[in-house]
């Protein structure tokens, strides 16, 4: 990372993003071709667990290539300076680094696809997933869903912490941050 002042190394915050945020960003790539697709994921013990189709452009290029980066963020602000090349955003974003394995495991599966629903839909059902569910399903277009696991082999933080008193909000302008009482 160039800018080392800006390395994240708490595992606490890292943790808690993984773990929160709703949206990441997976990267794949194949025959020079990139392809980034967001997608809702569920971080469990220390893998990335996401769903979808069991075919399709994702699952392609995953088959052609499993290395793969997936990347969440989250934004903070906007930090604004009378200098306007000082202005700068408030963020940590992490970016994971790894290779993508097909569950085929059903009991993993059900595990993962329960972990979903807990994540996204706390709460709406009063009984567990039956793993006969998983096994059995397909879509309307009549695929099956694949999930997939990135196991990271990297994981990189970076952070650039807000300064409250530099904080933008409307209504502020560099008038009034100039002005001498």
């Amino acid at each position: 990372m160039r800018m080392k002042d800006r390395i994240c190394e708490d595992k606490s915050k890292i943790e808690q993003l993984l773990s929160s945020a709703e949206t990441g960003f997976l990267g794949l790539a194949q025959n020079n071709e990139p392809y980034v697709v967001p997608l809702n994921y569920v971080w469990l013990d220390g893998s990335i667990y996401f769903h979808g189709a069991s075919e399709g452009k994702k699952i392609d290029f995953i088959q052609n290539n499993p290395l793969a980066t997936f990347v969440i963020s989250r934004f903070e602000g906007t930090m604004v300076s009378p200098i306007p090349a000082h202005t700068d955003s408030a963020y940590l974003s992490i970016m994971l680094f790894g290779k993508i394995q097909i569950v085929n495991d059903l009991k993993e599966a059900t595990t993962v696809m329960q972990a979903l629903l807990d994540k996204y839909v706390a709460g709406y059902f009063s009984t567990p997933l039956a793993s006969q569910h998983v096994a059995r399903y397909q879509s309307s277009l009549g695929s099956k869903t694949c999930i997939c696991k990135l196991t990271p082999t990297d994981i990189t933080a970076k952070e650039n912490m807000t300064l409250e008193d530099q904080l933008y909000y409307k209504g502020r302008n560099v008038v009034t941050d100039t002005s001498v009482d």
